[in-house]
C-alpha cells in the first residue's frame, strides 16, 4: 500500500470486506454538502434493509460547514477517506486511483464493489472511471442531467419590454429551449462522464431519463424514480421544528430572499458576480429580507473583485440583511427555507428544494440543468446580463402563488425504490454486461463456459 498511504481505512475494513457472504458490496460515495444530503437516504435505506454496504467518503469537502455537520447529523461513519487534495486535475486523478485501487483490492477478495455515485460533482465522473477501468458498474443517482438554455429570442424580448407574465409563460413546456451546454462547468462534463460509465441510470424526473436514451444508453438499465433530497427533507422536517436557527437570525422568521451564488461560470466573470451583487444591493435599499449564504466560491469572488468590505458593510447598517457562511446542519436550513418566499440561486440542488418545499425560485443563470422546473411553472430564469433585470424578475417572482404551488415533481421513497430496483436486478444478473449477456446468448447451452479476469 505504499502508494496510497495518504487514504484512510478502518482498521478492519479488508477483513469486513473479505468476511461479507454476498458477492456485491453497495458502496455509497459521498463528496460535497449537497451529495452528502442526497446519499444520507441511500446510506439509511441500505441499513434498513440489511444489506451488504459501505461508505467511502472523497475529500473533496472537507470542514465542519460543508462536511462535518452532516456527517454527524445523518450519523455518517465512512469506512475510508481518499483524502484527496491539491489543484482540480490532481483530486480527479487521486480519486480514479485510490478508488480504483480499493475497488481492484476487493476483487481480489472475490467481491465486487458497486459504488453510487451521485449527480454532476468530480466524485460522482471520477469514481465512476474508478470503477470502470476495473471492469465494476456505478449506479448513478440524478442521472442525466442536462443543461437547457432558452432560445436568445426569449431574453431579446424581456430585455425590450420586461413582461414577467410573458415572460414566464414562454418557458412552460419545452418549445423554447436548447439542449446543450458547458454550463454548469464542469458538472455538465462529470455527469456525462459518469453515464458512460454506469450500469444502473436513475433519473430523477422523465426529462432526464429522456436525454439519457437519446443518448443510446440501454433502455432496460435507465428509471425514473424521482430524486433522493426529497427523502432527505423527509428525513429532517420533524427536527426542524425545534431548529433555534431563528434564535440566531430572528428576521427570517418573517419571510425572506435567499441568495446562494457558487457556480464557476459566476464567479470567474467579473460582468455576471458584480451584476449579481448589485441586484442583491437593489433588493436590500427596497426593504425586503435578504439572506445571502456564502460558500467559498462566493468568498474567492467577493475577494478577487473587492466586493468583500461592501458586503461586509451592507450587512452591518441594514438590518434586513444577513450574510452568512454556509450552515453545517441540514435541519437548520430547512427550517429556515420553509420560511423563504423565494430562492435566487445558481445551485442545482435548491432549485429541487424550492419546488419540494413549495418556495419560488428564480435561477440565476441563462439557463438550467433542472429544466423541468421552469418547464412546469415552479422556477424561473433570472440572467445575469443587468442587475436591474435581475431585480425586476427576482421582486415578480417572491412570493408568486403560481410557482408555489406546482407540485411536486421529484417523487418520494426514491432511496427504497433505488435499492430495490438494484437488488431485483442482482438477483438476475450480472451488473456489467458484454453483449453476450445483454443479449442472452450466455445462457444459451451452445455457449462455452469459463473465461479469464483482465
Amino acid at each position: 500500500m505504499d502508494n496510497y498511504q495518504n487514504i484512510t481505512i478502518k482498521k478492519d475494513f479488508w477483513e469486513k470486506v473479505a468476511g461479507i457472504k454476498e458477492k456485491y458490496i453497495h458502496l455509497v460515495l459521498i463528496a460535497t454538502k449537497p451529495d452528502i444530503i442526497k446519499q444520507a437516504p441511500l446510506i439509511f435505506e441500505l441499513k434498513k434493509q440489511k444489506l451488504p454496504f459501505m461508505v467511502g467518503h472523497t475529500g473533496q469537502h472537507k470542514d465542519w460547514n460543508l462536511s462535518g455537520g452532516l456527517e454527524q447529523e445523518f450519523d455518517i461513519d465512512a469506512d475510508f477517506n481518499l483524502n484527496i487534495e491539491g489543484t482540480f486535475y490532481q483530486k480527479v486523478s487521486q480519486i480514479i486511483d485510490r478508488l480504483g485501487w480499493i475497488v481492484d483490492e476487493a476483487k481480489k477478495r472475490g467481491k465486487i464493489m458497486l459504488p453510487y455515485v451521485h449527480g454532476d460533482t468530480a466524485t460522482a465522473m471520477a469514481g465512476a472511471v474508478g470503477s470502470y477501468v476495473n471492469v465494476a458498474s456505478v449506479a448513478h443517482v440524478e442521472a442525466g442531467l442536462r443543461t437547457f438554455t432558452p432560445k436568445k429570442e426569449i431574453f431579446n424580448k424581456i430585455l425590450d419590454k420586461f413582461d414577467f407574465e410573458s415572460y414566464r409563460q414562454s418557458l412552460l413546456g419545452n418549445n423554447n429551449w436548447i439542449k446543450g451546454s458547458r454550463e454548469p462547468y464542469p458538472e455538465q462534463f462529470n455527469t456525462r462522464v459518469a453515464e458512460t460509465a454506469a450500469s444502473f441510470h436513475f433519473a430523477s424526473v422523465e426529462l432526464n431519463a429522456k436525454c439519457i436514451l437519446e443518448e443510446g444508453f440501454e433502455s432496460d438499465r435507465v428509471f425514473t424514480v424521482g430524486n433522493t433530497v426529497a427523502d432527505s427533507i423527509k428525513m429532517v422536517e420533524e427536527k426542524a421544528k425545534d431548529s433555534t436557527i431563528f434564535d440566531k437570525f430572528p428576521i427570517l422568521k418573517d419571510g425572506f430572499i435567499r441568495f446562494c451564488i457558487h457556480r464557476r461560470e459566476n464567479v470567474s466573470s467579473f460582468h455576471r458576480f458584480t451584476t449579481i451583487v448589485d441586484s442583491i444591493e437593489q433588493i436590500i435599499s427596497m426593504g425586503k429580507n435578504v439572506l445571502l449564504i456564502s460558500l467559498p466560491a462566493t468568498e474567492y469572488a467577493l475577494k478577487e473583485y473587492d466586493l468583500k468590505e461592501k458586503i461586509e458593510n451592507l450587512a452591518k447598517i441594514n438590518k434586513n440583511f444577513i450574510y452568512s457562511p454556509v450552515w453545517p446542519f441540514y435541519t437548520d436550513v430547512i427550517a429556515a427555507m420553509k420560511k423563504a418566499t423565494l430562492f435566487v440561486t445558481d445551485s442545482g440542488s435548491m432549485q429541487e428544494e424550492a419546488n419540494i418545499l413549495g418556495i419560488p425560485c428564480a435561477t440565476l443563470r441563462f439557463n438550467s440543468d433542472r429544466s423541468e422546473s421552469v418547464m412546469a411553472g415552479a422556477n424561473i430564469i433570472a440572467p445575469p446580463i443587468n442587475s436591474g433585470l435581475i431585480t425586476k424578475i427576482v421582486l415578480s417572482a417572491d412570493d408568486h402563488r403560481e410557482m408555489a404551488n406546482v407540485p411536486s415533481l421529484y417523487g418520494q421513497n426514491v432511496s427504497q425504490k433505488i435499492v430495490n430496483i438494484v437488488e431485483d436486478i442482482l438477483s438476475k444478473e450480472d451488473a456489467f454486461r458484454f453483449e453476450q449477456e445483454k443479449l442472452g446468448y450466455s445462457k444459451e447451452p451452445y455457449w462455452k463456459k469459463g473465461g479469464s479476469e483482465f
